[in-house]
């Protein structure tokens, strides 16, 4: 193998090494941002779901307050946006099942609303009185236990967002590794290379000079021995057969 093609073909395994480790970097962070990227948008739509929903009930709470006050017409419009508002969303919180057990964090809400509305619907009726004993005693702790449960599926949601984070965290430090691998193997291979380098090109051609020099000081050319045959081996022989040629 020639001078040209030994080099040529060190530097073209360092690149590919470099290539791949950069390749594989670049596909494994691709992935991590895809599927954070998922799981987060996932996450962040239960959480905006819940938001909508407490948001709604502290609406209805406040709606309830006005009927029994006997502002029944004021307390009907607010009621009817509310209840929407949080149906709606417990919709989207209901289609949006991706965390192991989350199912059942839904469900406890649809069942405590459930029992929720059906306190009030009698409120909503033409001519009813206010009760705020019935309020205090069975509404209001209604609406705290449905609006602890959209808390809770609140905190699971965020929960997930942060073991995302760990979990993005994790595969960031494992995607640097081909690198960090491709970089130390390219480290070493450059020291091997250059070790190579200088055995069959440096050092031949240094053993040749100082023989041309002696035979120019004392007329005598050493022996000088290459291990490899590759054109430094022909320049030495050349310069062998010039000397003899001269001396004849």
């Amino acid at each position: 193998m020639g001078i040209r093609a030994k080099i040529l073909s060190g530097f073209l395994i360092l690149a590919a090494m470099l290539l791949v480790a950069g390749a594989w970097s670049i596909y494994e962070l691709k992935n991590i941002g895809i599927s954070a990227q998922n799981i987060l948008d996932e996450n962040y739509k239960s959480i905006d779901a819940a938001k909508v929903m407490i948001e709604a009930l502290e609406r209805e709470d406040s709606a309830v307050l006005l009927l029994l006050l006997g502002k029944r017409d004021d307390g009907m419009d607010i009621l009817k946006v509310a209840d929407g508002n949080f149906q709606k969303a417990l919709e989207i919180a209901r289609n949006n099942i991706t965390i192991p057990g989350e199912r059942n964090y839904v469900d406890a809400i649809e069942k405590s609303y459930a029992s929720y509305r059906k306190l009030w619907q009698p409120f909503t009726g033409v001519g009813y009185r206010g009760n705020l004993n019935l309020y205090f005693q069975e509404v209001n702790p209604t609406f705290i236990t449905v609006k602890t449960a959209v808390t809770e599926l609140m905190s699971l949601n965020h929960r997930a967002m942060y073991q995302t984070a760990s979990y993005v965290e994790g595969r960031a430090h494992r995607a640097t590794m081909p690198g960090i691998i491709a970089i130390a193997a390219a480290f070493i291979f450059a020291i091997i290379f250059s070790f190579l380098i200088n055995l069959y090109v440096i050092s031949p051609i240094v053993r040749l000079t100082e023989g041309i020099q002696a035979y120019l000081d004392h007329g005598n050319l050493p022996d000088i021995h290459v291990e490899s045959e590759d054109e430094i081996a022909e320049l030495v022989s050349s310069v062998k057969q010039l000397i003899k040629k001269s001396k004849s």
